[in-house]
């Protein structure tokens, strides 16, 4: 049995006393001097920036901060930036601040999930890209999309394509009242149909394209930034869904002015966090007519005053048809966030 061990000044340790350690200060720096960015990529915990200020344009590279604490950073949000912001491999810069927010496009899982998910900040067009065959249209998905632009305060465009596969009368009908714009689209033999006017309509501003896999997004994206490189894959012959290429959403500008953000594709788009009462804002003609509903009307039920209101002409002469496009927004709501 060994003896008693001999301990030295090595085996001593010192905790600091409470009253000795400085406390923690709650300031913090306020980086005056940090340079504004637009965030272009989100990877891992790694965020491509675009810098403009202090020198010429490029790219650099941050991480988020610590003090930043939970606080969400996506693609659009103006950052500023502090650290090594000369651009290049070896770089890295750290995100200190977002700046306010002029615009937020936010989904949820499904219409139970209390959490929201972010898409994309500061962008004022949402571009819902459908396929007209190839995979079939999905109007449901679509609608959906229109009440997440109408929420976020988007204008809304609807881009049409594969149009050299099916003709587009009947499909355009069922949106005619909602008077949302629209480019209709194909491509044959390497040349576009409709191409042109989608650049017209994206010049100069900040446009998010969303849709389901297999739509031509990323094939529209490419066309209308050829050194984008986004992958690009078939419909699978068996679910006639789009196989997913794009992992994750990228900032890009256009040559003629304004950004286009190509997001992954969706199978779902959950509208938990949207007020209904903001969707219907969006029909300045009809609105007038709810001083006439019940004390919390869904605006879908037989007392409804907007029955009377678009009935009587007040609305205009398509307000009848304008409503049942209203109620099957707010339908869309509540139905199931999938197909």
């Amino acid at each position: 049995m060994s003896g008693p061990r001999d301990y030295d000044e090595d085996d001593v340790r010192v905790r600091p006393s409470r009253r000795g350690s400085r406390p923690r200060s709650k300031d913090r720096p306020a980086h005056a001097d940090a340079l504004l960015a637009r965030v272009t990529a989100v990877d891992r915990g790694r965020y491509t920036t675009v810098v403009e200020q202090d020198g010429p344009e490029r790219i650099v590279v941050a991480m988020k901060a610590r003090e930043l604490g939970r606080k969400g950073v996506v693609v659009g949000d103006d950052v500023a930036l502090v650290g090594d912001t000369r651009g290049g491999p070896d770089a890295l810069a750290r995100i200190v601040r977002v700046e306010p927010r002029r615009s937020i496009l936010r989904r949820t899982a499904d219409d139970t999930d209390p959490v929201e998910r972010a898409i994309v900040a500061n962008v004022d067009q949402l571009v819902v890209v459908a396929a007209l065959a190839d995979p079939q249209p999905r109007p449901r998905l679509i609608d959906r999309c229109l009440v997440a632009a109408y929420d976020a305060d988007l204008d809304p465009l609807l881009v049409l394509t594969k149009a050299d596969l099916a003709a587009s009368a009947d499909f355009l009908a069922s949106y005619e009242p909602l008077a949302v714009p629209y480019v209709v689209t194909s491509r044959s033999a390497g040349a576009w149909a409709g191409l042109e006017l989608v650049r017209e309509r994206l010049a100069g501003r900040s446009s998010v394209l969303v849709g389901h896999s297999g739509v031509g997004k990323s094939t529209l994206v490419n066309a209308l930034v050829p050194e984008a490189g986004r992958a690009t894959g078939a419909v699978n012959d068996v679910t006639g869904r789009g196989r997913h290429t794009s992992t994750s959403a990228v900032a890009l500008p256009l040559a003629g002015g304004g950004w286009v953000v190509d997001t992954p594709g969706i199978r779902s788009f959950g509208l938990a966090h949207v007020v209904l009462d903001r969707i219907i804002s969006h029909f300045p003609d009809l609105e007038p007519g709810t001083a006439s509903c019940p004390r919390g009307c869904t605006h879908d039920e037989p007392e409804c005053g907007l029955d009377a209101f678009a009935a009587s002409g007040l609305a205009g002469p398509s307000g009848v048809a304008r409503l049942d496009s209203l109620r099957r927004l707010l339908r869309a709501r509540g139905a199931q966030s999938g197909d």
